[in-house]
């Protein structure tokens, strides 16, 4: 599941991402989210994670809002189809009993009952899926790819000409089970149900 809202702005300068970051900086504390910033001599990357893990609230989508408001007030335009999300998904009988694990060998920290994350906001979200019945026929981790929604489709293609397959498009356009030639799955997923929340 998705777990942020994120967007990438062009900018023509490292002034002009400080200017933009200066007026979001007030915005982030007046909700006090931890916003995430990635700045880059041509964009800045803002991602705003959920407060409530995998689900936004009506509080994020405003501070979204705002935060989009105010690069298009210093004449910036986002460019929100570049900006992906990865996370891996770890298929488990027993979510409780394996997360321990995880979280001391990556040294993540938990959100919620099923997930664990970076402190840093480096590495992927983690989120552990609780399985009806073993599946030894099957991998137990695989990735999530969320792209905005019209980037669905060339990246499935892309995938497709590299060699892999299309395991299912049941869930399709929220998501599509990929998966390369030895069997190791991938899901696009897009961020459809996010986007209509702004």
């Amino acid at each position: 599941m998705a777990t942020t809202f994120a967007t990438r702005v062009g900018i023509r300068s490292l002034d002009e991402g400080a200017r933009l970051l200066a007026r979001i900086a007030g915005l982030a504390e007046a909700h006090t989210c931890r916003l995430q910033v990635d700045v880059r001599p041509e964009s800045v990357t803002i991602r705003l994670p959920f407060r409530d893990a995998g689900s936004p609230t009506r509080e994020d989508a405003e501070l979204a809002r705002a935060i989009s408001a105010e690069a298009q007030a210093l004449g910036l335009r986002a460019a929100a189809g570049s900006v992906q999300e990865v996370q891996l998904a770890i298929d488990a009988m027993s979510p409780p009993t394996v997360i321990p694990f995880w979280k001391a060998v990556l040294g993540y920290e938990t959100m919620g009952e099923e997930d664990l994350v970076d402190p840093e906001a480096v590495g992927p979200w983690i989120w552990f899926q609780q399985m009806d019945a073993p599946r030894p026929q099957r991998n137990r981790i695989h990735v999530d790819i969320y792209v905005p929604v019209d980037l669905a489709q060339a990246r499935i293609e892309a995938a497709l000409s590299a060699g892999g397959r299309l395991v299912t498009s049941e869930h399709a356009p929220s998501w599509w089970v990929l998966a390369d030639l030895e069997g190791n799955e991938a899901c696009i997923a897009t961020r459809m149900e996010f986007e209509r929340v702004t």
